[in-house]
Order: structure tokens, then sequence, then C-alpha cells
């Protein structure tokens, strides 16, 4: 199941965003014995821990030595770092950037060496520079390739110090004239370069979208990055919260998705008082939208099927104001501790969450369901832009076991409907067979569910985007998160 362990808050850096953290970072090594500065009798300071780019590179090993995923492994890192806020953001926009722009990076770096490096961490280093010098108008070339040389010396690497040193100054010099793949000679050669994406998966998305609109998938590019944040519907009304908002330095305007605001220009939002209360909670609009189709009212019973990290349960719970039920069932126990915590946080007295498998059979909720949703496991390759990372580790073997899971689910979570309950079926992916061939066999394996309108208090430009088979969302047009959600009532 390729769908990731968490989902973050934020979102990884555009191609050509200026980043927001300093022009140089801290020593990129880690110091030993006594600290630089100290001398003797002077009490001396605390010693440093790495700097932001060797957190970032210690991420970057993680994912491509260790198969981590990206999130997960930038969140442990930074945890251990304890960098400033200015190196946090530069250390996480250094890792996704990077992520993000690989392919096209690699391509850039493979034009200036006779041979590509066969070590792992110096060939992330080189991406780190290469990435900076690139993409990254606030850091010097200068600071990127200094910063490359301290890195490879750090690890011991001294023989590799100027043959880093060299690549990446070439890089710099002759950025200008690299020789990038025309689309008039190939459009996926193109595509795969430019879009920096595995080349069966472009075929995939032209096979699916066509050259135009796939082209416009896989290029697209988020020039800025908010945070989107809701209110505790329990607790606040969207005018209440706007006025909370008001109160805060942050550059704030109204999202697409009922309740939803997008921030700009927050830093380290999770630590906001506010949101430690309870107050509100940070969610995509996809994800939004997907609870919204749900049109969750006080005292239903109903079930979020695959809940974890837990906001489209704790939309739910919210939108009964705590009444009723809501059931949370989790696959792995320690996601299901994440939705521990988003109950203790936002009061969710109405939520009970299960350790279960939700392909297997529970007898006594049979047909006793308001209403089941289900954000099933998927490839992930509406939300790339937040987690690059799963383009790079996707095989086209994966799709067809992820689409068997998919297919398991719902036709067993489709039995806990009661006779005109709701059915929503969603995942953050754009692959068709993920998407709207699954629900039109499911449709067709079961005639006592018809497909139902998206509710009125969807935004009409979305609405009129449903098809027969569901709504498909897209970045590149909606600018949300690529996902798809589709809203069924079982009739008998």
């Amino acid at each position: 199941m390729m769908k990731e362990q968490t989902k973050r808050a934020g979102r990884a850096p555009a191609a050509g965003r200026q980043e927001r953290g300093p022009r140089s970072s801290q020593g990129a090594e880690r110091r030993y014995g006594r600290p630089v500065g100290a001398r003797q009798g002077q009490q001396a300071r605390p010693l440093q821990g790495p700097g932001a780019r060797r957190v970032a590179l210690d991420v970057l090993t993680d994912v491509h030595r260790g198969g981590a995923y990206a999130s997960l492994a930038l969140d442990a890192r930074l945890r251990g770092a304890h960098l400033r806020p200015e190196d946090r953001r530069l250390a996480t926009g250094i890792v996704y950037g990077t992520l993000e722009n690989e392919t096209r990076i690699d391509y850039a770096l493979d034009q200036l060496m006779d041979h590509p490096v066969r070590d792992d961490v110096q060939r992330d280093i080189l991406r780190m520079g290469a990435y900076q010098i690139l993409f990254l108008d606030r850091v010097p070339d200068s600071a990127a390739v200094d910063e490359g040389v301290k890195l490879v010396k750090a690890l011991h690497m001294e023989a590799a110090s100027g043959f880093i040193n060299a690549v990446l100054r070439n890089l710099s010099r002759g950025k200008e004239k690299i020789r990038w793949p025309r689309r008039e000679d190939g459009l996926e050669a193109y595509l795969s370069v430019m879009g920096s994406m595995p080349a069966w998966l472009v075929k995939t998305l032209i096979d699916a979208y066509g050259e135009q609109e796939a082209e416009r998938v896989i290029l697209y590019r988020e020039q800025e990055h908010p945070i989107v944040v809701r209110p505790n519907l329990a607790r606040l009304t969207d005018a209440e919260f706007e006025k909370l908002l008001e109160k805060k330095a942050w550059r704030v305007e109204r999202g697409l998705a009922p309740h939803a605001w997008l921030v700009y220009g927050a830093a380290e939002i999770a630590f906001d008082n506010d949101y430690r209360v309870g107050l509100f909670s940070i969610q995509g609009q996809s994800s939004m939208l997907a609870a919204e189709a749900m049109q969750a009212k006080p005292g239903m019973k109903l079930l979020d099927a695959c809940a974890a990290p837990g906001g489209k349960a704790a939309y739910l719970c919210e939108s009964m104001q705590l009444t009723g039920r809501v059931y949370a069932w989790e696959l792995h126990e320690k996601r299901a501790q994440l939705l521990e915590g988003v109950r203790r946080r936002l009061g969710l007295d109405n939520l009970r969450i299960s350790v279960r498998d939700a392909c297997d059979y529970r007898a006594d909720l049979d047909g006793m369901l308001d209403g089941v949703l289900l954000d099933a496991p998927c490839a992930g390759l509406g939300v790339l832009a937040q987690k690059p990372d799963i383009k790079l580790r996707l095989k086209p073997e994966d799709i067809p076991a992820i689409v068997d899971t998919q297919k398991r689910l719902l036709e067993m979570v489709s039995r806990y409907v009661r006779p005109g309950g709701t059915l929503v079926y969603s995942t953050c992916s754009i692959l068709p067979e993920e998407n709207a061939l699954q629900v039109r066999s499911f449709l067709q394996n079961h005639p006592n569910f018809v497909m139902e309108p998206l509710p009125l208090s969807f935004p009409e430009e979305l609405r009129k985007l449903q098809t027969p088979d569901g709504l498909q969302l897209l970045g590149c047009r909606d600018g949300v998160e690529g996902f798809f959600i589709a809203r069924m009532r079982r009739v008998r």
C-alpha cells in the first residue's frame, strides 16, 4: 500500500520558489570536545547539533538508502536537531525540493560527469547543492557549493571534496547552458525530465488524460504553498474563526472548501496556542471535501474505515456537534495513536478508535450505519507536492495490488451502510483505475447503491465536474490536492 504513514500539514517548495530560510546554515558538521570559542576557565557553550543541510542530507540518506518516508524521517531528524525555526524551514525546503526535482537534477549533474557517482551520500550532497543552485533564488551559488564541500569533509570524505567542489562550481557557471530535453523531440522524455517523473508514470498519465492534460498535471507547480486550516466545528463558527485569525500575524484568505482558510507566512503553526488547545485544525482542502461529502448530522452513527491520521474523522465528529458516534478504524497501532492524539486535542467525546483491519467482517454493524467513509490506501499521486518521494518509490507492479485492496475494502465496508445511508469513497490519487473505474465496477456489481449528487455545500465549480463515476480533483485545474470523491447512497 503506497499511502504514506502520515499526512503533512505543510507543503513542499515548488521549483523556482524563493526559499525563506537563511542564505547559509550553521556548520554542517557535528562538533565534539570543547566547543569552538571556549577558552580555559570559561564556561563552554552547549555542543552544536547538526546544521540544516546536514539534517537534510541525513533525511535524504534515510529515504534513498533506508526506504524511509520523507515526512517521517524529516520529523524524526528535526526533533533531534534542535534547529532554529529558519534553519528548520531551510532543511525542510531542501529535502522536499531535492526530492521533487530529483530526476531533473540528476539529468543536469550527469552532463557534468563522465560516470554517475557510485556513493549514495555523495550523490545526495550533489543533488542538494544542485537544487539550491538551480531552484533557490535566495541561496547564493557560492554558499551552496561551500556547504556541499563542508558536508563532505564533515563526513570524513576529504578525498571527494575537490570533486564535489568542481562539479557544483561547473554547474553554477554553466547552468544557463544545460541542454534540457525539447518537447518537439519527444513528449514523454521531455515530461520525464522537466516534470521530474519516472518515464513509466509519464506514459501512464498520458494514457489516462491525453497529452495536453497530462502535461499540465506533470508540470504543475504551485508558486506558494499555504497551510490550510479550519475551525473546530463544534466550538467555533466560521465568523468566529475569522475573527480569531485576524489577531494572528499571518496572511490569510478563504479557501475553496467550506470552512477552509489558507495561511501564508506562518511558522511552526502546530505550536500556536489556539491550535494546541483545539480551536482549529490543519487539514488539506480535498480531505475536508471528502468528509463534507458525508453530510454528517447530529446523532448519526458513522464509520471512518481507514482513519489515521484523523482529519476526516475529526471533521465528522465536529459536524455532529460531538453527538452520535464515529467509529475510527486503523490497521496499525502506531497510526491509531495519531488518532488518539487528535481525539484528546479536539475533545472528541464521540470518537471511538479501534486497531483493526477494515477487510475483516464485523457482523454486528451489518446494515446498521448511517454512513461509511472509505479514504482508501492508494498510490498517492494527487499529493506529490506534499510527498514527492512517492513517485520515486512507486513501481508499475504496485498498482494492481493497490487496486485489489481498494476493491476488497469497498466490498466489505459497504455492507455496513443501512438502506438510505451514504457511502463515500475517496483517494488522494489521480489514476482512473483507483478512482472512476473502481467506482464504476462497484456500482455495476452492487445495484443497491447509486451515485448521489455532491452536496450544495460544495463549490458550484466543483459540482459541475462530477461525472457518473464521481469527482476527480486536479491541482493544476482546481487549486487543491489531487483527490477523488464519490458519494453513493444505498437504496435498498
